[in-house]
């Protein structure tokens, strides 16, 4: 067996205190969560919410520092660690409560805490007037917490603990506002469709590790893994090949966490919760967690083309499909809901292609502009009261200008305009995606045009054009306090800037991203060198130009239909007798499909399961305890009135006899001569006889 991780610690990683960077979100939870009501009263909500971001603050200044500690090392020697202590030592499973921070682990713990940071800071003033403030924070904080621990994880183990522990997070922030029944089914859908992801990664992880125990190289340790995996090369299992079996069983439970076909239906309908929730679940943290993952063993899912063929495919059809539907969504946040699982689609499509350093950028890059189109959006429901129908806005650019700027920012990158960071690390993954699927690459190029076109039409139809805005809320229309501003001026510099981070060589740069993350992902480093002399810089501009303009092709087509009106949406809905509009409005009836095919389907049988138990299993059991009632009965009467009635009978008898004898024992000295007397004439006449 492979040592363990403690054992390795001197010679594969630089101790240090990793720590308090998962530590401080959870005393922050802890005591918001504990005592944070009684705080809240004594000092008022500004208390609560203080104390919340300063834990995710400091959390992330930790991040920042051990960043820093981690750059300064030699480029193969880039690893931290922090044995916490140990765990399971059972047989072959030897497991510590471990911290390790590389390459890929500082950049999400940048994306987590620095995000989450600025989401903690708008939530001051988007939840001012909540009286559960306390409450909000503390979930938040424990989210950070849970998703440190996955990130930051040493071994499988201990990821799977923040990954169990960041779906129940979400359960308890999207269902937040429990008092409206909405909110709370919809915390139930992502709970229980996450559980079946999760119970795949399950088995995929047992698998895994017995697979390599029958090997003798047993360990569930990430670094370890990198090592040992070779030896499931030739390993079946029900005609398959181990490797596969088990990157396809965590490919389910990544299609759970990050909301790819057929288990995107929770994400969606988790816009019930508060914005600031839906901001740091579904922008910058839960739904990458799939993604990071399958990063984190890129070295296994190598060893698995059909997987890898499967998540490329998934990828690419979970982008168009939730494309299309995005185009004709009414609620602000529902277009951004399906706008995150199409761009999820698109770092699965990345990764499947074994472009895992474009994926992570495009995560990287959707981290700042879908936080700060959530945000922005948030800072829309929150000024017009909660309003979220877009049919209902216009004109809200003089009114939010601030709003409007970073949310306008946000809506140039994710449809990838040139200079925007969108447009870097989309086109990678496109320009990748051709390398290796010219058919891949189409999808998602029509992906790309169908998602200019619907944020377009987001911008044009909240912000341009006469304010449609009725009541009360016009009254007071005016921009959101610089709490909120604030995060979404930070969020619209990222989404403007963050793609320099990886320029491409096509363009000059020299993609220091991916140069930071090559010892995570040495596989494709080396593949990408060695492809490197027969580079073609002209198809690569050719195609970024085709990716160009069919981003403007789509922001020109919102354009003409809702600002210049020469084009009419309803000529578009028409198309096809509308039926085509029609699947897209309804979702294509997805919902309804597994509402009414599993649900009811589950439910049904469960009743029919229920009529059995009643009536047949409980009246086999139910007939036994009559039969055993009934015979008991019997034997009873036998006992009470034969068994009982032979010894009450003779105890009669004899009690008869001696209270018959006792009457000659009279103490009368006449009686006793008689006796006498008669005995012995009795005596006299027997002799003579």
């Amino acid at each position: 067996m492979l040592e363990t991780a403690a054992t390795h610690e001197a010679a594969a990683g630089v101790s240090y205190a990793l720590r308090w960077i998962v530590a401080l979100p959870l005393a922050g939870a802890a005591i918001n969560l504990i005592a944070g009501k009684r705080l809240q009263d004594a000092a008022g909500r500004t208390a609560v919410a203080v104390l919340g971001s300063a834990m995710s603050i400091a959390s992330f200044v930790c991040v920042v520092a051990a960043f820093l500690r981690l750059r300064s090392l030699p480029v193969d020697e880039r690893l931290l660690l922090d044995t916490v202590s140990s765990w399971i030592h059972i047989g072959d499973l030897d497991v510590s409560i471990a911290l390790a921070f590389d390459p890929l682990s500082a950049v999400m713990c940048l994306i987590i805490t620095g995000i989450g940071s600025l989401i903690h800071i708008y939530s001051y003033g988007y939840m001012d007037e909540d009286p559960a403030n306390w409450r909000f924070f503390g979930m938040l904080n424990l989210f950070l917490f849970c998703m440190l621990t996955l990130i930051l994880g040493d071994n499988m183990l201990v990821m799977f603990v923040g990954w169990e522990g960041v779906g129940l997070c979400s359960w308890g922030l999207i269902g937040f506002w429990h008092s409206d029944h909405t909110n709370t089914a919809a915390a139930n859908k992502a709970f229980l469709v996450n559980r079946i992801g999760d119970f795949a990664f399950l088995c995929g992880m047992f698998l895994l590790f017995w697979s390599l125990a029958d090997s003798g190289k047993a360990t569930l340790v990430f670094r370890e893994l990198a090592h040992a995996v070779p030896a499931l090369e030739g390993m079946t299992l029900w005609g398959m090949g181990v490797a596969t079996l088990v990157t396809l069983l965590l490919f389910v439970g990544a299609t759970g966490k990050s909301a790819q076909i057929p288990l995107y239906v929770w994400l969606p309908d988790a816009m019930a919760g508060p914005t600031p929730v839906s901001a740091l679940i579904h922008a910058a943290t839960m739904v990458t967690a799939g993604v990071y993952m399958i990063v984190r063993l890129n070295f296994l899912f190598s060893m698995a083309p059909f997987t890898m063929q499967v998540i490329t495919a998934v990828g690419a059809a979970t982008a168009f499909f939730a494309a299309t539907i995005g185009l004709s969504q009414h609620d602000i946040k529902k277009v951004l809901a399906y706008s995150t699982v199409s761009q999820l689609g698109y770092m699965f499509m990345a990764v499947g292609v074994g472009a895992y350093a474009a994926g992570i950028f495009h995560l990287l890059t959707h981290a700042f502009f879908k936080a700060c189109l959530f945000l922005g959006a948030g800072s829309v429901i929150h000024a017009l009261h909660h309003e979220q129908d877009m049919r209902r806005m216009g004109g809200l650019r003089s009114y939010m200008p601030v709003t409007f700027g970073t949310f306008l920012i946000s809506a140039l990158a994710i449809a990838g305009v040139p200079g925007f960071a969108g447009f870097f690390s989309k086109d990678e993954i496109l320009w990748r995606a051709f390398l290796a699927n010219p058919v891949i690459w189409a999808v998602g190029l029509a992906a790309a045009g169908m998602t200019a076109f619907y944020m377009f039409r987001a911008v044009f139809l909240t912000f341009a054009g006469e304010c449609r805005v009725e009541g009360h809320a016009r009254e007071h229309l005016h921009e959101s306090s610089w709490t909120m501003t604030l995060p979404l001026v930070v969020l619209a510099a990222g989404a403007a800037g963050a793609g320099y981070l990886g320029v491409p060589a096509a363009l000059g740069g020299a993609n220091h991203f991916e140069q930071w993350l090559a010892p995570v992902v040495e596989l494709e480093h080396a593949a990408l060198s060695h492809a490197a002399g027969g580079h073609d810089t002209t198809l690569e501009y050719v195609l970024m130009a085709l990716s160009v303009a069919t981003a403007g092709l789509g922001i020109l087509l919102a354009y003409l239909i809702y600002i210049r009106k020469s084009l009419s949406a309803a000529t578009f809905a028409a198309i096809g007798g509308g039926v085509p509009y029609r699947l897209s409005f309804n979702k294509y009836f997805v919902d309804e499909f597994y509402y009414g095919f599993f649900l009811n389907g589950v439910l049904s049988l469960s009743r029919a399961l229920a009529w059995i138990d009643l009536h047949v299993v409980d009246g086999i059991v139910n007939g036994a305890a009559r039969v055993v009632r009934i015979s008991s009965d019997f034997g009873g009467a036998i006992d009470h009135y034969v068994v009982d009635g032979l010894v009450n009978g003779t105890a009669t008898v004899v009690d008869r006899c001696g209270a018959a004898a006792r009457k000659l024992q009279t103490g009368g000295i006449n009686a006793y001569l008689y006796v006498l007397v008669l005995a012995v004439i009795l005596v006299l006449f027997s002799r003579a006889w």
